[in-house]
């Protein structure tokens, strides 16, 4: 073989070699990085920009595809020490035609986290009228999604804040009171009973507490490898303590049923998507709901746990869109009689 050419399979050996081991290097020695690079890969894909909002000295993270036109904006707010990244899954299934805006709850992720923030129920919704403010959202009123904790907040939002909303979604929300303990609720008892509040299960420190999270949250058993369990913990654990204080906050006496105190004041066309097996929070509470709010529609899915949005993007992002389809349809014939 000329030598030329053999110096050019080499070289070309070499420049595929190099990502490779970087590739493999990442997933076994710095998995959470790896992690992040996969959301930050999913966002470009996907034409999610992510920008920043300022209230005051108060700083909001979020992402965005599209712009404001013809059909309401849609806002959505994600889970308890999730981030904005969460609803990629349903983002993938959704039309580029729509006005999307996810954004980092209070403390999460890239917005603002200060040990003087209210970070109870009806808190946390002024600050996320703060943000829909910062970006004029409430030009005109826009549909609001939420899941577990969000959706506690979307759902007080919605009651206290009716003329910014025209229809609204909520995902297996937290902020009821349930006629049953679920497998979630009886530990969370023996761990207050014990005093290890500390070892609450929505907060791992290890890769074998994360696959019981993970377990906890999803019917679909998801094979996850060790590294990447490692990867997650490693993303989470400088932000534990926060998030210990932050559960505290949203089960205490004043946020626990939050969204149980306000539901009969929601007037905006309601959809309610709830997983028959969730363990975290009882399916009970979307018939709760369904009794409390006039305009509403509930879909329960079948084999599907709390982690909807994970377990069943294609099928939330198709129930949310023939629920948007069918609420501004018929708004648009009323203003055409």
């Amino acid at each position: 073989m000329d030598l030329d050419v053999l110096n050019m399979f080499v070289i070309a050996g070499g420049t595929l070699a190099i990502p490779i081991l970087a590739f493999v290097a990442s997933f076994l020695l710095w998995p959470s990085a790896l992690i992040k690079i996969y959301y930050w890969y999913w966002r470009r894909a996907l034409g999610m920009q992510v920008r920043y909002a300022n209230y005051d000295d108060y700083r909001f993270c979020f992402s965005y595809r599209g712009r404001p036109g013809f059909k309401p904006s849609i806002l959505m707010l994600h889970g308890f020490s999730a981030h904005k990244d969460m609803w990629l899954s349903v983002v993938k299934f959704l039309p580029k035609n729509l006005h999307l805006v996810c954004v980092d709850m209070p403390g999460h992720e890239g917005t603002t986290r200060s040990s003087l923030d209210d970070y109870s129920i009806n808190g946390q919704v002024k600050r996320i009228h703060q943000f829909v403010e910062c970006i004029k959202l409430n030009r005109r009123p826009f549909h609001l999604i939420g899941t577990s904790m969000g959706g506690n907040v979307a759902g007080v939002y919605a009651a206290q804040y009716p003329a910014e909303i025209c229809s609204l979604s909520l995902v297996c929300p937290a902020g009821l009171p349930y006629p049953t303990d679920n497998t979630f609720l009886k530990r969370l008892r023996e761990l207050k009973e014990s005093e290890r509040i500390d070892r609450i299960p929505l907060i791992p420190s290890t890769p074998e507490e994360m696959a019981d999270m993970l377990k906890l949250c999803s019917y679909v058993r998801f094979k996850v490898p060790q590294q990447i369990l490692q990867g997650l913990v490693d993303v989470r654990i400088p932000h534990n303590e926060f998030y210990r204080k932050l559960f505290l906050e949203i089960t205490d006496e004043k946020s626990r049923h939050a969204l149980h105190e306000n539901m009969s004041k929601i007037k905006a066309p309601t959809q309610i998507i709830w997983g028959k097996q969730d363990q975290v929070l009882d399916v009970s509470g979307a018939d709760i709901l369904a009794k409390s709010i006039s305009d509403c529609q509930v879909h329960i899915l079948e084999n599907c746990g709390h982690s909807v949005v994970v377990e069943r993007p294609r099928k939330t992002a198709k129930l949310i869109l023939e629920f948007f389809a069918l609420v501004h349809n018929t708004e648009n014939n009323k203003k055409l009689a």
